[in-house]
This record gives structure tokens, sequence and C-alpha cells, in this order.
């Protein structure tokens, strides 16, 4: 158990280094970097720092995994931008995301709050007792921004036949909808793999995915109708 415990800190320790190499870099990139833009790098880089400091200090080996796979998230969505050029309001949507993820791990319930499951954080409180959790809110948000993202792909990508933008049609959105559910199966998929390695984890059973799909259904299917009358 101390070998984990040490295995965990040190791998914590090289993460936090990550997230200050990220930091002092978007820092030294201020004199280029359009101000909008440092001012969601910087944003990013300072709630990950801090996730990956409580991750170390709560000893939470689980979590520490979900740092790995943000990390990962924000160099594709990097990589995204640089070919694509996303909006600076979808690259805060993606931004509140990700601290909406860390914080829901990390961040402990006040006594008395109503929460599912062994662990008392963000992501296990009952925002409404039995009916309606955290965890499923940003579920629904994080994968109906997922779908935007797609749109805003799809959007730029393709012309219709007469060379003119494409339109938000009902099979375009549902497609773009389709995309968003494929991205949250692959989360859940992640969240397995979290389930099948580490001890004691806070992801919750069969029902628990069951209504995570339902929430990113509702998000993907929000969103897609936001993007149909706003167009």
């Amino acid at each position: 158990m101390q070998h984990r415990a040490c295995q965990s800190t040190q791998l914590g320790r090289k993460l936090l280094l990550a997230a200050l190499a990220l930091l002092h870099h978007s820092r030294m990139s201020s004199a280029t970097a359009p101000p909008l833009l440092l001012a969601i790098i910087l944003f990013n880089a300072a709630y990950m720092a801090a996730a990956v400091t409580g991750s170390i200090v709560q000893g939470n080996r689980e979590f520490i995994f979900y740092i790995v796979v943000m990390i990962v998230l924000i160099g594709v969505m990097s990589l995204v931008h640089s070919r694509v050029k996303l909006t600076t309001a979808l690259l805060w949507a993606f931004s509140v995301w990700g601290l909406a993820h860390m914080a829901g791990g990390l961040c402990p319930l006040p006594a008395g709050w109503p929460y599912n499951g062994d662990q008392a954080v963000l992501y296990s409180w009952w925002i409404i007792p039995q009916k309606l959790k955290y965890d499923q809110i940003v579920h629904a948000y994080g994968f109906g921004v997922t779908t935007w993202l797609c749109w805003h792909i799809l959007h730029n990508a393709v012309r219709q036949n007469d060379g003119t933008a494409l339109k938000p049609t009902f099979g375009m959105l549902t497609l773009c909808a389709a995309a968003g559910m494929g991205f949250g199966a692959l989360n859940e998929v992640i969240e397995f793999i979290a389930v099948l390695t580490i001890p004691n984890t806070n992801v919750g059973g069969y029902e628990n995915t069951g209504w995570d799909l339902v929430a990113n259904l509702v998000g993907t299917a929000i969103a897609a109708v936001v993007i149909r009358f706003r167009s």
C-alpha cells in the first residue's frame, strides 16, 4: 500500500510540474498570444495546477488518472483549434466544462448535503434528491458543447452543392448529435477502464452509466435545437 501511495505521489508531482510548465509557457507567450486566447490558456492552466495539487493532497489515485486524460484532451483540443480555428465562445465553453469536471471529483460537499455513493464530492451531489445529480448536469452540458464542436467543424469543412455554407438542417444536426453521443460513449469506456484498473472509484454502477447516457442525449438534443434556432 505504501509503494502504491508513493507511486501515486510521484505521478502527481510529475503532473503538477507539467501543469506549472504549461502555466509558465502561457506567461512567456503573452507577447504573441491574442489577449482572449491567453486568458483561456491561463484559466485552464490554473485549474489544472489546482487539480493536480488537490489530488496529491487527498491521495486521490482515481483523479490522477482523470487528470492524465484531461491533459491529453487539452492537447487534442489545441490541435483541433490550430486546424479549424474554434470560436472564443466554444473554447470558453470547453474550459468551463474542464473546470466543472475537475471540481466535481475533488471538491468535498458541505456536511448535510445529500449525495449518492461513498464519496461526498460534487460529482455525487443530489441537486434534486433522487432526481438530478451534479454529474448528470456536467454530462449534459459537456456533450452538448461537444455537439456544438461537431457542428462547427462540419459547417467549416463542408459546402453545399452550390458552394454556399452548410445549413443546420435536421439531418446535419442529427449527425452532429449522434457524434456527440459517440464521444459520450467513449467517455464511459474511459470510466470503465478506471473501474478495472483503480480500486474504490466513484464511477458508479450500470444504472449510473445508463443515466449518464440519458444526460448526454439530453445535452446533445438541446445543443442541436439551440444551433437550429440561432441560425
